[in-house]
Parts: C-alpha cells; structure tokens; sequence
C-alpha cells in the first residue's frame, strides 16, 4: 500500500503535570506500528496549537499518548470537539485520563478520570468482549506488570468493556469487585478507544499489546 492510500493519524503527547518516560518509546512504537501493518502514516507532535479543527481534518484518528495536566486552552479543546463532532477517531493511553479535569467533556471523551495508582507490581488482566477486534489478540486472561490505575467513577454504564483486573490479586485496588482497565465507544459524532495500560517502555515493544492499541486505532478511525 502506498502513502496516499493509508490513513494517517496524529499522536499528541504533551504534559503539563507527570510526564512519563515511556512517551519516546511509545512515539517510536505507534510510528513502526503504521510501517510494519502498512496501515497509516504518523505524525507525532506536542504543539497543542495543532490541535484545531482544520489541521485534525486530515488525521482519521488521534492518540493521546500519557498527555497529563491542563495542556489545553479553551479554544483548542473546542478545536478537539469539533474534530469528534465532524466523525474523527481518539485513542487514549494511559496517562491520558489524568488530564483536563477542569473540563468535563474530556472525562466523557476518555471514559474516566484517573485518581491514583499503587506501586507498579503484577497482576492479572481479563478480557471481556472476546470477539470485539482491539481485544482479539489477547488470551482470555493474561499476566501483566504496569500501574494499576484506579478512576473517579466505573465508566460501564456508558462504554464498552475491553479489559479488566481483579483487585484481589493485586495490592492498592480502589474500585472495588468491577475495574475496568480499557473501553470504547460511540462518542458526540466520532468514537473513543482508551486503554490503561502502558506505563513501561516494555508495553510498545510487546506484539500482543500493540496490536491492541492498532485495533483500538482502526476501530476508533471507523475502519472496522
């Protein structure tokens, strides 16, 4: 496939609070991940300017990759809106829940505000929806070492479960018998894929878990 056929997508990466060390390695794994699936071309930034109307116009899908803080003005959250509203895709990695907390819609557009999380420590991951496409590369059960992060509220009411733990095998779990770890769904015109793994530079080298994040752009860019 040639560069005019595949579809390109943005990856944002901007922090105005924690920054994680993994964002090279994940920029550095979401641009192999378009050569190596031959699907789409990637455009990596942190100039939040770009995030307007006109210029996300050409992106089927977004990633907010461990954006964290208040890294948006006003009028450049209404340029995401508008991107969301005319059908475009977003994607979210983990640190991308904690930001914007001064701005409801974007809790809504990730699904759940991050609160906290233990040491980073093992834990089990279950997948719930086998059959959807960002969850079909796992196990149905799966051991895995990141932060466990705990949310303001459980989005299942509103999203599509994906991935979820069990707070019993793990110390510093605050959500109870039911904690989802990632979710899509249909979202103000476009869709929203977040997934709360990723902390670590292992994440983005491992196969299983980016062919989740490469579904989880597909699904979100309406391409499956």
């Amino acid at each position: 496939m040639d560069n005019q056929q595949k579809f390109r997508v943005f990856v944002f990466s901007k922090t105005a609070a924690y920054r994680h060390d993994s964002i090279p390695a994940g920029i550095e794994g979401l641009k192999d991940l378009g050569v190596s699936s031959n699907l789409f071309t990637t455009e990596a930034s942190e100039d939040a300017s770009l995030i307007n109307a006109q210029y996300l116009s050409q992106f089927k899908a977004i990633v907010f990759l461990s954006t964290s803080g208040e890294f948006l003005t006003k009028e450049q959250l209404h340029g995401l809106k508008t991107y969301i509203n005319n059908g475009g895709g977003f994607v979210g990695i983990h640190c991308a829940s904690s930001a914007m907390r001064s701005e409801p819609w974007y809790g809504e557009l990730v699904g759940a505000y991050f609160t906290n999380h233990p040491e980073p420590q093992h834990s089990v991951v279950r997948v719930e929806n086998k059959d959807h496409v960002i969850v079909s590369a796992f196990q149905e059960e799966f051991k895995w070492f990141d932060e466990w992060y705990n949310f303001t509220w459980n989005p299942r009411d509103k999203v599509t479960v994906l991935l979820s733990t069990d707070e019993s095998l793990y110390d510093g779990g605050e959500m109870g018998s039911d904690h989802p770890l990632a979710w899509c769904r249909e979202f103000d015109g476009g869709r929203t894929f977040y997934t709360a793994l990723g902390h670590f530079d292992a994440a983005f080298q491992d196969e299983s878990f980016m062919t989740h994040v490469l579904n989880g752009i597909r699904w979100a860019a309406g391409l499956v």
